[in-house]
């Protein structure tokens, strides 16, 4: 069959990285060679925020382009909206061929209470990738690092083989999808792996054998210098894991090279969030922290070319208007983010100069990260299926300039009252425009 003109797609998702795990952001051991070439190809946002760091949130973010809150998802165990457009249903629409792999983590629970933790996730819960599906809903919870299973769309599980390592067994499967498919129709695959997440049961990360040793030798990042938290037994583990993601997307980049369509693929790479290690709170993202919001973001292929670094801030929801820009396919106006390919050709007047960001379960909390100031607030009063509506205290500012590594909370100190204020104003503005009620914003106590 004849090969699509239109581009292929492929969003290459990775669990809770880093952006300084990279090479192409700083990192100095050699973890993401494969990736750093990608950049050095393709195109680089040096300034990528997540939009929510939370699992399931942000997925539903991606999934939809809206805020959480406007899709009932403002925690995990959320099930996306069954019957709301998402990129792959306005994809099939548009006559691409839809596939899955990996982590969906947007099924939970059905409307009878039914979890889809450990179950098959049935066709009407997937989001509208129709075409292949080969996925667990969480898939820290049907696998770990070397061993555990999916389900393919039938519902049939699909083991992975006794003591190969959880990426490299998923990407068996992205490149059998690779080679067994038409090429009468362009196709969007999705693949979502769990790494670099920690293993919930395990209490910890798993990297590839020997990642502790081959590792040891690492930069600790400036945000970690002086904390406490488990990164130090973790830390080479947790490069381990990323450097296995990047080899494996070596390997699909080398099919689709074999497979002669590369030219024609676009190639997006970024994840929902990063990790703090227990620096922050007790756990490791739901921060408006960089270690937990500054995430990577490459993209290589059809108008995404000649190495550029984007200095302009980009958010995990400006992916979905991008996939549909690069498709050719309409962006529907409910969509929060803009097309990247907009800042990739020229940085219009009116692109965003802050991202906003909706936090969860730790606390209910609302930031905002322009170039200079990180600003967050928080709800006085905890409660997870709220969704918005609360009255906030202001939590945290820090002034990313004069203190990159966000050492000194400057929210109390009388000096920046006339910056938290502006800051606060132009975040009242974001929750409107998410359709949240205008905030009643308190100061926070001085110290």
């Amino acid at each position: 069959m004849a090969k699509s003109a239109r581009p292929n797609i492929l969003f290459f998702f990775s669990d809770q990285q880093r952006w300084d795990t990279c090479g192409c952001y700083g990192q100095p051991l050699g973890v993401t060679p494969n990736l750093d070439a990608m950049a050095r190809d393709g195109v680089r946002f040096a300034n990528a925020f997540t939009c929510q760091p939370v699992c399931g949130p942000a997925r539903a973010c991606i999934q939809t382009g809206r805020w959480a809150t406007e899709l009932s998802c403002p925690t995990n165990g959320c099930r996306l909206p069954v019957e709301h457009p998402t990129v792959a249903r306005l994809l099939r629409g548009a006559g691409y061929e839809c596939g899955y792999i990996g982590k969906w983590h947007l099924a939970s629970y059905d409307g009878a209470g039914t979890s889809y933790y450990d179950r098959p996730v049935p066709a009407a819960l997937r989001g509208g990738y129709d075409d292949y599906w080969l996925a667990s809903d969480v898939l820290e919870f049907t696998s770990h690092g070397h061993d555990g299973h999916m389900w393919d769309g039938a519902g049939n599980q699909r083991d992975f083989p006794k003591g190969r390592y959880r990426v490299d067994a998923q990407t068996d499967w992205v490149l059998e999808y690779l080679d067994s498919r038409r090429q009468d129709r362009p196709f969007f695959l999705m693949t979502s792996y769990i790494e670099p997440h920690h293993q919930n049961d395990h209490a910890r990360y798993e990297g590839p054998h020997g990642s502790k040793d081959r590792w040891a030798d690492y930069l600790v990042p400036g945000d970690l210098v002086g904390t406490g938290g488990d990164w130090r037994k973790n830390y080479p583990d947790y490069l381990g894991q990323c450097n296995s993601l990047d080899l494996n997307l070596g390997r699909i980049r080398a099919r689709l090279e074999k497979l002669g369509i590369a030219d024609n693929t676009l190639i997006i790479y970024t994840s929902d969030h990063g990790s703090h290690f227990c620096t922050r709170n007790s756990e490791y993202k739901r921060a408006c922290h960089d270690g937990c919001i500054h995430i990577p973001m490459v993209i290589a292929g059809p108008g995404f070319t000649g190495g550029k670094v984007i200095e302009p801030l980009a958010s995990l929801i400006d992916i979905p208007e991008t996939i549909l820009a690069a498709a050719g396919v309409a962006v529907p106006a409910f969509m929060r983010g803009r097309p990247l390919q907009q800042v990739v050709k020229k940085t219009p007047r009116d692109w965003p100069r802050e991202v906003f960001i909706q936090i969860s379960e730790d606390h209910t909390g609302r930031a905002l990260r322009t170039h200079r100031w990180t600003y967050e607030i928080q709800a006085k009063r905890a409660d997870w299926y709220r969704i918005h509506g609360f009255d906030y205290v202001e939590a945290y500012l820090y002034d990313n300039q004069a203190d990159p590594h966000q050492k000194t909370n400057l929210v109390a100190e009388p000096g920046f009252a006339s910056i938290r204020a502006e800051l606060a104003a132009r975040l009242a503005q974001l929750m409107i425009d998410a359709g949240e009620p205008r905030p009643a914003i308190s100061a926070a106590a001085a110290t």
